[in-house]
């Protein structure tokens, strides 16, 4: 069984994919082991996937999804070996505890292995045939509902002060609710001729929507009394005079025109969030948005000095338009970026006020912008929160399932200081697929490999990209350190050329070299990590923590910093960072 079990391991649909190969191991050994009462889906999503201890496999299928790939991959590999092998190896439906079939050599067609084929065969197209039916019906609805606007009307809003001097608020917020919806991709709003057809006019919600020819109905009123406003508005699915969503507004008149807009934003952001829809095409002047597109342009905006660019380009484009939520999310992760290298000003408080700030910002002016999320993420990353991190992180994916900028930060600023290495690279494999010419997710893909020990692997990916530190390090992991340091040599890359010339030997250079870089502590922590130093290490470490638990995090699941394992002061430090025991 046991050799059974290395034969599949060491065919190429298994031996390159790791993640399956873990799992089929994983469930062969404990149950050759009697251990078939620990199979169930809470310990193989920890013991395999990496989970926390407080997995919920009701918020994460992650063992039934890869068990479904699992059974498809063995399927595969025994349609293909024929009657070459001596047993079968199976992961029944409905548990995870595996199934042999002893194959003998009997009559064609009679044995219980080319009847198990024939099952597998069976299984196999009657799956691919109604998953295909499937996909198809799922793709069309989907299509449909994506490319099939929803019809809405807003009816004039009902001034209940019984004032008529108040009209003209009602009816300018009616507009406002108008416009804005109008910007929405996915919805088609009545115009404003037909809406106001009806003020005024007594009618029920079915025949509103008859006459304008809408599914949904948006009606409220205004009540203003002496300096207070209160706004009622509800959303009404016409067919069956359901309320679909309702909320209650209650503001000082001040700036009456500036509460229009709050308000207007608030009820059209709630309404997005309900229906599922939308995408918000942005209103804004010329200069802003050349502004913004100027800054998106420049390269490398996870790097320190691009990123405080960067972030002086987003506040001119937010002082032109404090409305725009894109440049408030392009502010906010790079002031992650850059905060995760160093800080501006030395005010680290002032900058990650700015930073959290910039993040809400954007989830509040756009509630469905995947980046305003990922940097909502980056943010709660520096704060140590790691739950809400993973949240938002997901929920950037969610809306926007291409973005490989979102799934190489999660990779990054997530999956790898935890030390999820496999999760880290699936998820740059999706991202490469996404977006293949990427300097950057190439870059990053070659990172996960690296702290899994696939150093070839890493180097090649790190070589597409042109990343001469990624390609270095590689070769450092493999041993070859003369041509590491020649890498690092010919690019002016000191942070691992110290730890190259403590590998080799050459400590009075490596000294020399973590001397100069004084001023960045993870410099000279490398360095000292490659002299072999743990105390001069962990030193150079623990002044690292004000950069973030993403960075320490990063560092202590690195095959360079190996040597700190098993340390027991690397718990102090791992707490003092923010990063879980």
């Amino acid at each position: 069984m046991r050799a059974e079990l290395e034969r599949v391991l060491e065919s190429p649909g298994f031996a390159r994919n790791e993640r399956l190969s873990r799992f089929l191991r994983f469930v062969v050994e404990r149950h050759l082991e009697g251990r078939d009462a620990e199979l169930k889906e809470s310990v193989i999503a920890v013991e395999v996937f990496g989970r926390r201890p407080d997995f919920d496999s009701r918020l994460d299928p992650v063992v039934r999804t890869e068990a479904a790939r699992l059974r498809a991959r063995l399927n595969e590999y025994y349609l293909k070996q024929g009657n070459s092998v001596p047993l079968i190896i199976e992961l029944p439906k409905g548990g995870y505890v595996p199934r042999f079939q002893e194959i003998k050599n009997e009559p064609l067609g009679t044995s219980p292995r080319q009847q198990a084929l024939a099952r597998n065969r069976t299984r196999l197209w009657l799956t691919v045939g109604l998953a295909g039916v499937i996909l198809g019906l799922a793709a069309a609805a989907y299509l449909e509902r994506r490319t099939a606007p929803i019809p809405i009307a807003v009816l004039p809003l009902e001034n209940t002060s019984h004032d008529p001097a108040n009209d003209y608020f009602a009816d300018g917020l009616t507009d406002e609710l108008i416009r804005n919806l109008s910007i929405i991709d996915g919805l088609a709003v009545r115009s404003r001729t037909s809406s106001f057809a009806l003020k005024g006019r007594a009618h029920n919600i079915r025949d509103a929507a008859r006459q304008l020819q809408a599914e949904y109905i948006l009606e409220g009123s205004v009540l203003r009394a002496g300096p207070r406003l209160r706004i009622d508005i509800q959303l009404v699915r016409a067919r069956d005079d359901l309320p679909v969503w309702s909320g209650r507004f209650d503001r000082e008149s001040a700036d009456v025109f500036a509460i229009q807009d709050e308000i207007a934003l608030g009820i059209v952001n709630n309404l997005r969030l309900k229906l599922g829809h939308g995408r918000r095409r942005y209103e804004t002047s010329i200069e802003a948005y050349d502004l913004y597109l100027r800054a998106r342009a420049l390269p490398n905006q996870r790097d320190r000095d691009e990123a405080v660019k960067a972030a002086a380009v987003y506040r001119q484009v937010i002082d032109k338009d404090p409305l725009f939520a894109p440049a408030y999310a392009g502010l906010a992760a790079a002031y992650a970026a850059s905060s995760a290298q160093g800080f501006r000003h030395g005010d680290h408080a002032e900058e990650l006020s700015e930073m959290r700030a910039a993040a809400e910002k954007a989830v509040r002016l756009d509630p469905l912008l995947a980046e305003a999320y990922n940097a909502l993420a980056m943010a709660w990353v520096r704060d140590g929160q790691w739950a809400q991190a993973e949240r938002s992180f997901r929920r950037a994916i969610d809306l926007n399932p291409r973005d490989s900028v979102a799934r190489t930060d999660f990779t990054i600023w997530y999956l790898l200081p935890l030390g999820r290495i496999d999760e880290a690279i699936e998820e740059m494999r999706i991202a490469e697929m996404a977006d293949p010419l990427s300097p950057n997710v190439q870059s990053a893909s070659g990172w996960p490999l690296l702290y899994r020990g696939r150093y070839e692997e890493a180097f090649s990916h790190c070589r597409k990209a042109g990343a001469a530190e990624c390609m270095a390090r590689a070769r450092l992991c493999e041993g070859r350190i003369d041509e590491a340091i020649g890498i690092l040599s010919s690019n002016d890359d000191f942070k691992y050329l110290g730890y190259a010339y403590g590998r080799a030997g050459r400590r009075e250079e490596a000294e020399k070299l973590a001397a100069a870089v004084a001023p960045n502590a993870f410099a000279q922590a490398l360095t000292f990590a490659g002299l072999g130093d743990k105390d001069r290490t962990l030193e150079a470490l623990d002044r690292v923590t004000g950069l973030g638990a993403a960075r320490i995090g990063r560092a202590l699941n690195s095959p360079e910093f190996a040597l700190l394992s098993g340390d027991p002061r690397v718990k102090a430090l791992r707490r003092k960072a923010g990063l879980p025991n």
